[in-house]
């Protein structure tokens, strides 16, 4: 199945076709209407989740778990949850203070793969065969259509993880069918030639992928030019759309280094690397996530792998999603990328709002420093740093704000894990007030928090990828059942309590977030900060009346006073969270007292005079 590509006919027939709830209702209205700024959003994957219809367990696959990809009790397959789960569990995420929910890929993925012995499932999404369908493990697009309507009834957006880097591992190299093939760049290999530089010529007069034109792309004809790459009959016609059988689409060169040329053009681990330079694959992605966008009017985008794609696909992959949603009804459409690589840096994250056409990244360089303030190895300075390198990104601070900042995830694990492994002798007391106090920092800080499904109930994990991949419901991994929680008994056990410590901390932070405009829409000046754990304070300003809020930290693990310089018209303080003054102790200065691990955000009343920018040192 083909969809037509974006054009102006195009747009003005989708917004013609904008469905009639879009229109008159007004919950969606709202829900519209909000800027990415103001979401909190809840990360899940919906295999871990909730099971919802057992009888989609093994994907309507017949055999065992090497066929089907269902083992409910191995940490690397298929354990159950599907999008029935997650929309019977919408009132949790809700009561939480979620407004956005982030699913993992949910398309049809390859069941399983892996060499002999090292196979696991697709069960996270990203070996991806049908780019248009769910994945049956998870249901039907008639169950993800359910899930996005039911959560608009209720006020919440439905961002899908998507992927164009890659699909599953389908393609084989007859060079090196055993093992990984290493990589062979353009200069050894060009694709002028079979199989390498003194080798017969083929492609002739194709001038090289740096030239993105239809017809340059027409003389590229032949994939052998690296090695010489076939699909097994078995899986010939696999993937969806069609035209993603062609080897002719992919890089074929072997397998990344994750440096150089490699990182946008080597297979990861095995899997299909595209060769998104060409005009056909960056069209053929544009059709592919427009229709998903069209048939069911999901709120943005989170993007896998963006480093290893090129910076010009992306220059016309994203403006076109955000000009398809906007025809659709959707001006506020939310598109982040996965911007990971060896040195998390807010240089690097800033570059691709710039030449990646990015309007926000999820914020590995955020992860990195709370990761390292928060287990008392960086000073808060190091917060200091991170707002000073707001101005790099297009928007400047504004652009800063739409960054997805987040403290754990499916695949570098969960801050709690983090900071396990740099302090083995804390307790388990201290380990929950550092964390609690992370999630307070995420969610009053700039940026857009992302929580990761199950940091609520206090997992901790063993590390990344499927070490931090719990379910939560009663788990059959005997990993998972045995490793401690936090703030609650280990075992096999469904794990939703509403009751549990780190569940109420966290919903009466993003209330606090979401009800306070100066903490979502607001500029920022830090007012405070050490060179080791202590105290950091930063103000923060409601973009309307210019109100002040404080919000101070303290990462060290004994208590402190100290005094915090404030507007010089903010004299009284409300707080709405932890240990505020009533008043200024003089004029721009309040005495603040925490306790080890300790925060407070407090509101100045009646609001500062006249200015919506935060004043500058």
């Amino acid at each position: 199945m083909r969809f037509a590509p974006v054009s102006l006919l195009a747009l003005a027939l989708a917004a013609l076709a904008m469905p009639a709830e879009a229109k008159t209702d007004p919950a969606l209205a709202a829900l519209r209407a909000r800027t990415p700024e103001q979401e909190v959003i809840y990360f899940v994957l919906p295999d871990r989740f909730a099971n919802g219809d057992p009888a989609n367990d093994t994907g309507g696959l017949s055999g065992g778990p090497l066929v089907t990809g269902f083992d409910p009790s191995h940490k690397g397959f298929y354990h159950g949850g599907d999008l029935k789960g997650l929309t019977a569990r919408l009132d949790y995420i809700q009561r939480l203070g979620a407004t956005a929910l982030w699913v993992a890929p949910i398309f049809k993925n390859k069941p399983v793969q892996g060499a002999k012995g090292q196979e696991s499932a697709g069960y996270h999404g990203y070996w991806i065969t049908d780019f248009l369908h769910v994945d049956p493990h998870f249901g039907t697009d008639a169950d993800f259509a359910a899930l996005v309507k039911a959560a608009h009834a209720r006020g919440m957006k439905v961002y899908m993880d998507i992927v164009v880097n890659h699909t599953a591992d389908v393609i084989q190299y007859r060079e090196c069918t055993a093992a990984p093939c290493p990589y062979r760049s353009r200069a050894d290999y060009p694709y002028q030639r079979r199989g390498g530089i003194d080798s017969a010529p083929i492609n002739t007069g194709f001038a090289g992928d740096r030239m993105g034109t239809a017809a340059n792309f027409a003389r590229l004809t032949d994939p052998s030019y690296a090695y010489t790459p076939f699909v097994p009959a078995a899986e010939a016609h696999v993937k969806v759309p069609a035209w993603l059988n062609s080897p002719i689409y992919y890089h074929n060169r072997g397998e990344t280094t994750y440096y150089g040329e490699s990182a946008t053009m080597g297979d990861f681990v095995g899997l299909d690397d595209l060769a998104t330079e060409n005009p056909r694959v960056i069209d053929g992605f544009i059709d592919i996530y427009a229709s998903w966008i069209d048939r069911f009017g999901v709120d943005g985008f989170r993007i896998d792998t963006a480093r290893h794609v090129d910076a010009a696909f992306w220059r016309r992959f994203n403006p076109a999603m955000l000009a398809r949603a906007k025809a659709r009804g959707i001006p506020h459409f939310h598109i982040f990328g996965e911007v990971s690589g060896h040195d998390h840096n807010e240089a690097q994250q800033a570059a691709y709002t710039h030449t990646a056409a990015f309007p926000a990244t999820l914020d590995f360089a955020f992860h990195d420093t709370m990761v390292g303030v928060l287990s008392g190895k960086d000073g808060t300075d190091r917060l200091e740093a991170m707002y000073i390198a707001d101005p790099l990104y297009k928007g400047g601070e504004a652009g800063a704000g739409q960054q997805v900042t987040w403290i754990s995830n499916h695949d570098d694990g969960r801050f709690a894990g983090a900071l396990r492994q740099a302090l083995p002798a804390a307790s388990a007391e201290e380990l929950s007030a550092r964390v609690l106090l992370g999630h307070a920092m995420l969610l009053a800080l700039r940026g857009v928090p992302a929580i990761y499904a199950g940091d609520e109930q206090g997992f901790i994990g063993k590390g990344g990828d499927q070490d931090a991949r719990q379910d939560q419901f009663a788990s059959r991994v005997e990993q998972y059942a045995t490793e401690p929680v936090l703030g609650g008994p280990a075992g096999a056990r469904e794990r939703f309590d509403p009751a549990h410590p780190f569940y109420r901390t966290i919903a009466q932070l993003a209330a606090i977030r979401r009800t306070t405009p100066a903490l979502w829409g607001g500029t920022s000046l830090v007012r405070a900060r050490s060179t080791a754990a202590g105290l950091f304070a930063v103000s923060r300003f409601d973009p309307a009346s210019g109100r002040e809020v404080l919000a101070i930290f303290n990462t060290s693990a004994a208590p402190l006073s100290a005094h915090v310089e404030v507007e010089a018209a903010s004299t009284r303080f409300t707080s709405l969270v932890g240990p505020c003054p009533t008043s200024a102790a003089a004029p721009a200065s309040i005495a603040i007292t925490l306790p080890a691990f300790g925060y407070a955000i407090c509101a100045a009343n009646p609001p500062a005079p006249a200015s919506t920018k935060a004043p500058r040192p």
